[in-house]
């Protein structure tokens, strides 16, 4: 065994001993014996190559090559056999080492999970191919050679009327056979030539499909500053308000990054954001735009990351596992929606996509461009310091301003499904106007809460400190933490009671309410559980898109990116979930999701109108967003921020740990803690370890959560002090423990 070190990966055509990363939790590299004949490369960091481990056989990849091993030669076992004949490439591997390394995670998990499932598993890195079929002589010369040969005439006749030739399986779909077209190939009318499944070449001739829209002063502005860093890292903001055209000044720098020859990878959120994002770029361009997102089989996600590798593909759409594409010939990232929270892996491999696009577009050298309408407080306080460009798009492409949020005080007031009577008369004129409203609840499922009327026991997960939310559709309860579910009760398991109520509102209660109100209105709802059908986010989004008027009701899917011309009305049923939550992100997240929420009301001809139900219509940092705008709030934040020593003026790392017996957990943390800060005082390090503290939710999947927080001025600092604790509990800790190290996390919780 060796510990990994990240600079120890020099090629190496000759070598004794092969350093090997396989996918374990273990930080270190392995020891093996190469095996058989060498690659046709020669070894190499990058080779992919199969080896024992334990009583498994694992893919694991070469990341150095020495001549001598700590353990003796007679030790060390051979690999099975060698992968691959060419490394795999070397912007991915230093991506995978400096995401390990600033992560603090194991190196063969890191590429293991950076990998599409079929390379893990040992398959070829090569792309899939299908056989097109073109005629190579004149339509008549070729009719003339076949005689009476109907059916082969018939395809010839086929054939001449696709110049570009056409797949083995469109010629089966009309009804002819492979037979058929061998004899025509051996006769030289026609020839068959193997092109890659996805991405094969871009037809010649004009880049764009269609025109590029004519750019407003501020777009023209913006696009201007880009192209002026097209040739070097160039990191920018593009800080623009919803519907202001920020995916136009994307499609015209691409357009520009593709005229020199190179490739662009654009990330977005949402899986949801794809297809339109998709649609909307092939539609532009001309050469192939390729998608890398979860919902693709893994056959397909390798196709789509090999035509990547080997730039057959310009274009790469993707969400956050997207960053680990590699490209032969990299332009420019784009990171759309840059604040967004899904692009935090959340478990495994805790990695923040966006921070990942930044570090590749330095190592680069390329341009890196982050959109958003409300930027994180992080990207902001970059811009304000210089190191990020600040280019603003303050106008909407429909040149109606941005809806205003009119905040309406729910205290006192008879509520329907969440909504008051002001609200529904608004709702009703909307409507009546031939328009679209939007009625946005956070919260999936008929309500949050179940209770007793007569004892007040409330219904609350048996596995974690949380309560269980009653759906409708079918009946039952569930906890939305650990997916625990169980019938809705008749009466109360406390008292007997009958009289049980739900209390608050959920998507589907004001969904039911408004069909109460609103008989003959279209209602759509959209959120995890109506969309979990494969496409059928696409088909209401469609249905939607078609003008009718309509209620949606939706959670956060429907609030993100989505281009919704019709809508005029946005409803919040609640936008007091975030303001007053312990966790010091609460308030920002907030604000970004009722801005961008707020955005899709009045995106087309007519103006949009915003109602923000609230219980605390005078809480001063609500008024402050409502009368003042995200940016405001969003500076406050940021003084706020500096004054406590809060992200983005201080780093952290959270080091949680879990166990079925409570006391485990805090016995391991308070070790950990005390070793820690024992190590900090010897050192005189500026890195500061508090807790540990019981989770904001201390049982989940009964486990009991235990939390210890590293914080410091400087990430150099906090990443010695991180990589010494994790080494530590690597070697001390009990197997009734498990622990993880989450660096720059998103949550507290």
């Amino acid at each position: 065994m060796a510990d990994f070190k990240p600079d120890a990966v020099a090629p190496a055509t000759q070598a004794r001993v092969l350093r090997v990363a396989v996918p374990t939790p273990l930080r270190r590299l392995f020891d093996y014996r190469p095996a058989g004949a060498p690659p046709a490369s020669g070894w190499r960091a990058g080779i992919r190559v199969k080896v024992p481990f334990g009583r498994r056989e694992l893919v694991g990849i070469v990341i150095a090559c020495a001549d001598e091993s700590d353990l003796p030669p007679a030790q060390l076992k051979p690999i099975v056999a060698c992968l691959d004949a060419e490394p795999l490439p070397a912007d991915w591997l230093w991506l995978c080492e400096f995401t390990a390394r600033y992560y603090q995670h194991a190196l063969g998990d890191t590429l293991h999970n950076a990998l599409p499932g079929p390379l893990r598993q040992g398959r070829p890195l090569e792309a899939r191919t299908r056989e097109r079929w073109r005629l190579e002589t004149a339509e008549a010369t070729a009719l003339e050679q076949l005689g009476r040969a109907p059916r082969q005439r018939e395809l010839v006749t086929l054939l001449a009327q696709h110049r570009h030739g056409l797949v083995t399986s469109a010629v089966s779909a009309q009804g002819f056979t492979r037979a058929q077209l061998q004899g025509l190939a051996r006769r030289g009318l026609v020839s068959c030539h193997e092109e890659p499944l996805t991405a094969s070449a871009a037809p010649s001739g004009p880049l764009l499909a269609t025109p590029a829209l004519t750019l407003n002063r501020e777009q023209a502005a913006a696009l201007a500053a880009l192209h002026e860093g097209l040739d070097r890292y160039h990191p920018c903001l593009l800080h623009g308000v919803t519907g202001s055209g920020k995916t136009e000044v994307y499609l015209q720098l691409i357009e520009a990054v593709l005229g020199q020859g190179k490739q662009a990878l654009v990330l977005v959120p949402e899986i949801g954001l794809t297809p339109q994002t998709l649609a909307r770029f092939r539609k532009r361009f001309r050469v192939p735009v390729v998608a890398l997102h979860s919902g693709l089989t893994d056959l397909e996600r390798l196709d789509a990351w090999e035509a990547a590798r080997s730039g057959r593909a310009p274009v790469v759409i993707g969400t956050r596992s997207a960053i680990f594409t590699p490209l032969a010939r990299p332009g420019a990232i784009i990171v759309d929606e840059e604040h967004d929270g899904s692009f935090k892996q959340q478990d495994g491999l805790r990695y923040h996509a966006r921070d990942l696009a930044i570090a590749r577009a330095h190592r680069e050298g390329i341009p890196i461009l982050l959109g958003s309408a409300t930027p994180s407080l992080e990207s902001l306080a970059q811009a304000r310091s210089g190191r990020y460009r600040h280019l603003r798009l303050t106008t909407r492409a429909s040149r109606h301003a941005p809806a205003r949020l009119e905040l309406t005080d729910l205290r006192g007031r008879v509520r329907q499904g969440g909504l008051i009577p002001p609200t529904i008369e608004a709702i009703r004129q909307a409507l009546a106007a031939e328009g679209q409203v939007l009625v946005f609840i956070n919260r999936r499922g008929f309500s949050p809460s179940l209770a007793c009327h007569q004892c007040g026991w409330i219904a609350e997960c048996s596995h974690c400190d949380s309560r269980l939310t009653l759906h409708r559709q079918p009946p039952r309860l569930v906890c939305h933490h650990c997916e625990h579910q169980q019938p809705q009760p008749d009466a109360c398991p406390s008292c007997g009671s009958a009289d049980l109520r739900p209390l608050g509102a959920g998507t589907e209660r004001t969904e039911e309410t408004l069909a109460t109100l609103f008989p003959k209105t279209p209602i759509y709802r959209i959120d995890r559980d109506s969309t979990r059908r494969k496409e059928a986010l696409d088909q209401v989004l469609g249905e939607i898109r078609r003008g009718e008027p309509s209620l949606l009701v939706g959670t956060q899917m429907l609030a993100k990116g989505h281009h919704l011309p019709h809508v005029t009305l946005v409803v919040v049923v609640n936008a007091d979930a975030g303001l007053y939550a312990s966790d010091f992100r609460a308030l920002e997240q907030s604000a970004q999701l009722l801005i961008q929420v707020a955005g899709r009301a009045g995106r087309a001809e007519r103006p949009g109108r915003v109602l923000v139900q609230t219980l605390h219509p005078d809480d001063p940092n609500l008024r402050l967003l409502a009368d003042s705008g995200y940016d405001a709030l969003a500076y406050q934040l940021l003084e706020e921020r500096r004054l406590a020593a809060l992200p983005p003026y201080r780093h952290l790392a959270l080091a949680r740990f879990e166990a079925v017996k409570e006391a485990d957990a805090q016995a391991t943390a308070e070790a950990a803690g005390e070793a820690l800060r024992e190590w900090l005082a010897a050192r005189g390090s500026p890195v500061h370890a508090l807790g540990p503290v019981p989770a904001p939710m201390e049982r989940r999947q009964n486990r009991y959560h235990v939390q210890l927080m590293l914080s410091a001025e400087r990430r150099s600092a906090l990443h010695e002090a991180a990589a010494w604790l994790v080494a530590r509990l690597e070697q001390e800790t009990s197997r009734r423990v498990r622990w993880s190290l989450d660096v720059d996390p998103m949550s507290l919780s």
